[in-house]
């Protein structure tokens, strides 16, 4: 099978050659990939691997001249310029190999009130997302390979705007603030998804909302804030993505269990990383109680084993994960938990493909 058509036949759960193999990778892992496969770019790297890649498509904004210059995409800390979209400072941090950039200062506080939120000068611009752009990159990434896009959150972008230990406080003691504030992200991005899919519509083939509410022991926001501010927006997020005849994939690292079903509930898709290290994300149990209604994307230990592991530790994870996640040969794309990091050793990140591969 071609990998666009095996990643579109385990979406829709038709019958496969064998299960899908994506890769996520640091721009460091990515040089070096494409050096072993004497390669020039990404594509041409997928390729030559042999990956089941979904490629991402995350939505660049434009940058405006005078106080706003430099803000740039979108997509987090991956975010280009000095700023991310929403006007949260970025800093250079250099961790061993890795580059990365982290968020700086919370620029939303001091805006306390439902009120006040009308005076912030970093609120985006719909017209100023890159459409053309993005729209271009799906067109030539679909012609081989699955493509997923836009990049939108609702909680990750609030403990942005006013720093993850604010956000607790704020959960806790002002939930009319909380939701005048995702109000304003909702809305912004939820107009930015509708114009990109008047454009890209037949390019895409699934949406990332990227959401993490799970720590590495437990839930970051409780069951009842998350029904009353995050579950409706979800809801709603899922059904404008299903009405264009899009996949949601919905992602959260940690211990997430506890919210598993009512995330599910609003239209879920496929569910990533299943980081299995975390209390109570044991894979047999979770294919057991949610295989049948949500795709697993991820899987493969990207803290210890990948990193750290020797190739035959790697193989063995690999294996694991498809006989767990991937029973019946079914409802699972395997890949790296997470962004495979700096320093993972080469054979490690190839004997997890062929494993695959070789299924």
């Amino acid at each position: 099978m071609h990998p666009k058509e095996r990643i579109l036949a385990t979406l829709d759960r038709r019958p496969v050659d064998r299960l899908p193999i994506d890769l996520w990778h640091t721009p460091e892992v990515s040089a070096m990939l494409r050096q072993h496969c004497g390669v020039a770019d990404d594509f041409a790297m997928w390729k030559a691997l042999g990956l089941d890649k979904i490629v991402w498509d995350f939505m660049d904004y434009k940058t405006e001249v005078g106080a706003r210059a430099g803000a740039q995409s979108g997509a987090g800390a991956e975010s280009g310029g000095d700023r991310t979209m929403w006007g949260v400072p970025l800093k250079g941090v250099q961790a061993g190999l890795a580059h990365y950039a982290e968020f700086g200062a919370a620029p939303l506080l001091g805006y306390d009130t439902p009120e006040s939120l009308a005076a912030y000068p970093w609120w985006p611009k719909v017209e100023r997302f890159d459409y053309v752009g993005a729209t271009a990159l799906a067109k030539q990434a679909s012609r081989d390979f699955a493509v997923i896009g836009p990049w939108v959150s609702f909680f990750e972008i609030y403990c942005q705007m006013r720093g993850l230990e604010q956000a607790m406080f704020d959960i806790a003691e002002s939930p009319e603030l909380v939701d005048a504030i995702l109000d304003r992200v909702e809305a912004l991005q939820s107009e930015m998804m509708r114009r990109f899919f008047a454009q890209a519509r037949s390019y895409l083939d699934l949406v990332f909302i990227s959401d993490d509410i799970g720590g590495q022991s437990g839930l970051l926001i409780s069951p009842a804030a998350w029904a009353r501010h995050l579950q409706p927006r979800m809801k709603r997020w899922c059904d404008l993505i299903h009405s264009h005849g899009l996949k949601v994939f919905y992602h959260t690292d940690g211990a997430a269990r506890p919210l598993l079903k009512p995330i599910l509930d609003c239209g879920v898709d496929v569910l990533n990383p299943i980081q299995h290290a975390c209390p109570g994300m044991d894979m047999a149990e979770l294919k057991k109680e949610f295989g049948h209604r949500v795709i697993f994307h991820g899987g493969v230990d990207n803290q210890s084993v990948l990193p750290r592991g020797t190739a035959d530790e790697v193989r063995r994870e690999t294996r694991d994960c498809l006989a767990t996640l991937g029973a019946g040969k079914e409802g699972f794309i395997c890949c790296s938990c997470h962004n495979t990091q700096p320093g993972t050793p080469l054979e490690n990140i190839l004997a997890m493909i062929e494993t695959v591969q070789k299924m």
